[in-house]
């Protein structure tokens, strides 16, 4: 393929999302020889960044500080020539410069352009929206329970959801809690009837049927949940706990692809297996994309993955191809 120009301000790839899938990726398309600028968030910030301690990364074996793991990360990124932005962005669309089509990304009140784009803009809990919630994340409120749960051995926790998540992070709970409640709204589970058959075979669990929980309590640490009734609303009671696992679900940041690449009917990314989305050009990894487990770990091999179909994608298109 002949060699075409292509502007000096065009970048080969501009990565959206600085969590460990986005920096894996700027880890190695710029290693590959991409001109990779990496966008990080202002108004978000990754979910590992407020993970106190992580224990299940491979070679952590004393566990690491999730702000410190992000910060070696993106130390790392950077030593192999990943340049760094701050903005929220707020839209991907279509570029073409000399007959080479790329994208221009809309950040703030910056434009961006690149040849490829890849998507790594995470998924956040849905929140319960009440008193205490917000105030006391990282503090006994969480959002994974393979994450914190071994630092609840021996204590009573509350885990909020009736669907297949809720239900399997309760059962991986009793691995160390000494008593887990489980909060659901209505009188029955959601859970597949395999899960639903184990956590009602197991002693640890109990469950609060026809309850929202109203308020997350407690001074410095969280130290139980008041609950109401949701068919006799007069009546409410406190949970003692010191620990408060939340799955009511997951929304994925993908606002920005909405009419541009494919989504599926949750939100999240569809991408095949080298995180190559509907759109030519665009990649998608970490817990944005459409996917059963989202960890660290699968989130940077989501990230290798995105970068290496990426370079393979601009050296076809800059007739670079081996």
């Amino acid at each position: 393929m002949k060699k075409m120009a292509i502007p000096d301000s065009v970048q080969d790839v501009v990565i959206v999302g600085g969590g460990p899938g986005g920096l894996t990726a700027g880890l190695y398309a710029a290693r590959a020889g991409l001109r990779t600028l990496l966008i990080e968030g202002v108004t978000s910030v990754s979910q590992i960044t407020v993970t106190d301690v992580i224990e299940n990364y491979p070679g952590m074996s004393d566990g690491i500080n999730g702000f410190e793991l992000v910060e070696r990360f993106k130390k790392q990124a950077a030593a192999f020539g990943v340049q760094f932005a701050s903005a929220d962005v707020t839209g991907v669309e279509k570029a073409s410069w000399n007959g080479i089509e790329g994208w221009r990304i809309a950040a703030g009140d910056r434009a961006f352009e690149a040849l490829a784009v890849i998507v790594s803009t995470g998924a956040h809990w849905r929140r319960l929206g009440v008193s205490g919630e917000e105030g006391f994340i990282g503090r006994g409120v969480s959002f994974c329970a393979t994450c914190d749960g071994p630092f609840y051995r021996g204590k009573e926790v509350i885990v909020v959801g009736g669907g297949n998540t809720a239900i399997q992070e309760a059962l991986f709970l009793t691995t160390f809690a000494s008593k887990v409640t489980v909060v659901h709204r209505r009188n029955r589970l959601r859970a597949d009837a395999v899960l639903q058959k184990r956590a009602m075979g197991n002693s640890k669990i109990e469950f609060a049927w026809d309850s929202v929980i109203e308020e997350v309590v407690g001074r410095d640490f969280v130290e139980g949940v008041r609950i109401r009734d949701v068919k006799s609303p007069e009546k409410t009671k406190t949970i003692p706990a010191e620990g408060v696992f939340i799955f009511i679900g997951l929304i994925p940041n993908t606002d920005i692809l909405r009419g541009v690449a494919g989504l599926s009917d949750a939100g999240y990314v569809v991408v095949d297996c080298g995180m190559r989305t509907s759109a030519e050009g665009i990649f998608a990894c970490g817990d944005c994309i459409d996917k059963t487990l989202r960890q660290v770990v699968t989130a940077c091999g989501d990230g290798a993955t995105a970068a290496y179909s990426t370079q393979l994608y601009v050296e076809a298109l800059k007739g670079e191809s081996y």
